[in-house]
Parts: C-alpha cells; sequence; structure tokens
C-alpha cells in the first residue's frame, strides 16, 4: 500500500506546483467496490472475488472564457491515478494514470466522468509461472473508466461529497495475447477537497462558434503492433492508410465518409498456420492478408481534442477474420488547422484487433 500513498503523494504535490489559481481547482478521493462483468465465459475461473480499488482525481475547473467550455456546460478536465486489486491471484493488481473530463447535467447535480490512458497489470500472462490469466497478455494496457455520480460540493466547508457507479475497463487491445480484457462494474463512494467554497462565475455569450462548413479531405496514416488470438504466434507491425471527407454540422458535430486498405501482417502468420494446421478450414496459405473497407462516421469536438466513432465494411477481404464489419472509437489530438495525432481502437464487435497510433493531415 506504500506504493499507491507515494503515487498519490506525487500527483498532489505536482497538481498543487501546477495550479495557476488554487480557487479553480479540487482533488477528489474514491474508493470502489464492485463485481467482474461475464462479458467472455473464458474468464469465468477469475472471478473469485469482489474487485475493489481506489480513484485519486485532480480536477481544473472551467467557467466559459472558451466557447467550447459553454457549449458543454463548464466541464472540469484532470488526471486521474486509478488502484484496482481484481482479488484473484491470477490477475494480480492493476494501476492506471489517465486524463479525464467531467461533464455536468440536472443542475450540476449529476456529474458523467470519462478517463482514458494507461494501464499496468503486476501480473500478466506466462505460459508457466501464470497460464491462468487470459485476460492480460502484457504489463502495459489501455485503461477507461467512467463515473456516474451524484456531486455535492462544499457541504461542510471546503468538503464535498459524490456517490453513484463505476466502470473500469483494462486491455491491451490485441497488442499481445492472450487478451479478453476485465470489465467491471462497482459502487463508488467519493470525498473531495475544493479550494474555493463559493460558487462558480460562468461567463455567458451568444452565438455559434466562426465555423467554416465546407468539405474537408481528410489523410491519415496508422500503424501499431498486434499479434493474432494464437499465444505465441508473434507480434507484426500493421499500416492502415486512409481518406476520407467531413462535413461540420455544428459547433461540436462532424459527419464523415471515406476509405481504407490495411495491411495487417499478422494474418499472414494466422493464414500459414490455419493452412498447416487445420486443413478443414480450406485455407489453401495464398490468400491475401490485405482488406480494403470503406465507412461512415462522426467526430464530437472538445475543445482541441475530439472523439471519433466510425462503422466499417469490408468491400474487399479474401481471408475471413472476425467477420466483414468493424468499428473504430479513437481520439484525435488537433494541432493547428491542418494537422492532428491520433490513438484508437479498431475492433470486431466487442472482439479488439488493434490499438492505432495515427497521424493526419485535414484539408
Amino acid at each position: 500500500m506504500h506504493r499507491i500513498f507515494s503515487v498519490l503523494m506525487l500527483v498532489v504535490s505536482l497538481g498543487l506546483f501546477a495550479q495557476e489559481e488554487k480557487n479553480d481547482t479540487y482533488y477528489d478521493l474514491n474508493f470502489f467496490a464492485g463485481n467482474i462483468a461475464l462479458h467472455n465465459n473464458y474468464i469465468l475461473h477469475l472471478i473469485s472475488g469482489h474487485p475493489n480499488g481506489v480513484i485519486f482525481g485532480w480536477n481544473k475547473k472551467t467557467h466559459g472564457e472558451h466557447a467550447w467550455e459553454q457549449q458543454y456546460n463548464y466541464p472540469d478536465y484532470g488526471a486521474s491515478f486509478v488502484y484496482q486489486d481484481f482479488k484473484n491471484e491470477s490477475l494480480g493488481v492493476n494501476y492506471g494514470l489517465l486524463g479525464h473530463y467531467n461533464f455536468y447535467f440536472f443542475r450540476r447535480h449529476l456529474m458523467l466522468r470519462l478517463g482514458q490512458g494507461i494501464g499496468y497489470n503486476t501480473n500478466p500472462y506466462h505460459k508457466t509461472k501464470n497460464p491462468k490469466n487470459i485476460a492480460f497478455g502484457s504489463h502495459l494496457l489501455s485503461a477507461t473508466y467512467v463515473l456516474l455520480n451524484y456531486k455535492k460540493e462544499n457541504l461542510f466547508k471546503n468538503l464535498g461529497l459524490q456517490v453513484g457507479l463505476t466502470l473500469t475497463h483494462f486491455s491491451n487491445a490485441n497488442l499481445k495475447a492472450p487478451n479478453t480484457g476485465i470489465n467491471t462494474v462497482a459502487f463508488n463512494l467519493g470525498l473531495l477537497y475544493s479550494f474555493n467554497d463559493n460558487k462558480r462565475d460562468f461567463i455567458t455569450t451568444d452565438g455559434e462558434l466562426n465555423l467554416n462548413k465546407r468539405l474537408k479531405y481528410n489523410f491519415a496514416l496508422r500503424s501499431g503492433l498486434n499479434e493474432s488470438d494464437i499465444v505465441g504466434s508473434g507480434q507484426y507491425p500493421f499500416y492502415i492508410i486512409s481518406g476520407y471527407v467531413d462535413k461540420r454540422l455544428n459547433n461540436v458535430s462532424a459527419i464523415q465518409l471515406g476509405a481504407e486498405v490495411f495491411f495487417s501482417n499478422f494474418l499472414k502468420e494466422l493464414i500459414y498456420y490455419q493452412s498447416v494446421s487445420f486443413p478443414e478450414e480450406n485455407v489453401s496459405g495464398q490468400e491475401d492478408y490485405k482488406r480494403v473497407g470503406v465507412f461512415a462516421g462522426h467526430e464530437l469536438f472538445i475543445n482541441k481534442l475530439s472523439v471519433e466513432t466510425q462503422l466499417g465494411y469490408y468491400i474487399y477481404y479474401p481471408f475471413d477474420f472476425e467477420g466483414r464489419t468493424y468499428v473504430r472509437l479513437g481520439l484525435k489530438r488537433y494541432f493547428g488547422e491542418l494537422f492532428f495525432g491520433a490513438i484508437s481502437l479498431k475492433s470486431h464487435g466487442a472482439k479488439a484487433e488493434a490499438l492505432e497510433f495515427g497521424i493526419g493531415v485535414r484539408l
């Protein structure tokens, strides 16, 4: 436990050092306990208790100085540290460091927090030392959590309370097999400390952003490493070349339509493996590993960040792998008017294929 408190103290120190104005900043400490969601029968042996943990958050308030803050009802943004004990020796414990946004509803009594970042598992799969952990095939993981809380600030001077539900998700997005991932649904209770016991002063202006709503042309290159579900088959690089147009609808939304080519080298190994190991699959070994897809999407803009969701269909599909439809969920960060970086998860339904890192241009 001393490691947890050391990290918490470090985050507190960094937060205090970085504050521009203390009255814009607050901390919260949330304790949670719940159950692992059974999304896959193969993880039944890993559910042996009720996971619990803590989420420590540093939060920065917004007041409407920028148009996007008003558009999203004056959200908070910040950073989180997550510690989760799965109550299972094979799973070990997870640590996570994430960025988050807090969005408010119902006169700011209901808070929705969305967090995304990286995680670390202390006891991943090992073929001899830990063969039961089919959830995490590597130490490094993708980490996501959601809080839906009733929140009340300044109940007693600068102290407040929040209570509600938590969802945590850890997986390595098929970076290395095995990778079923773990979802936890939990109840949480949290304390928060604010540096200002006064109500916020919100800035309100009329009108929309001055947007250019003409068609924009996007080109993106995505890459990374992944592995098939065959443990030990090896990690291979993949490359995706995408081109699409988008149309800005309003301050927060744009729609997309495009096409892309997939060069997935892990499929080369999988095709060969099936051709020699499973003759009943009728795989010759000469099938093309490349795929071509078309997709439609939506982009939600939040300041310089955006959330991208896409639904695709393979029009060139010489080898059957998890079906012809796919989805992508990702985050983009714009650098000026032209360039962006992206990180996204591509999956077939609930089954992840790859964690993608990309760069692109929007003309």
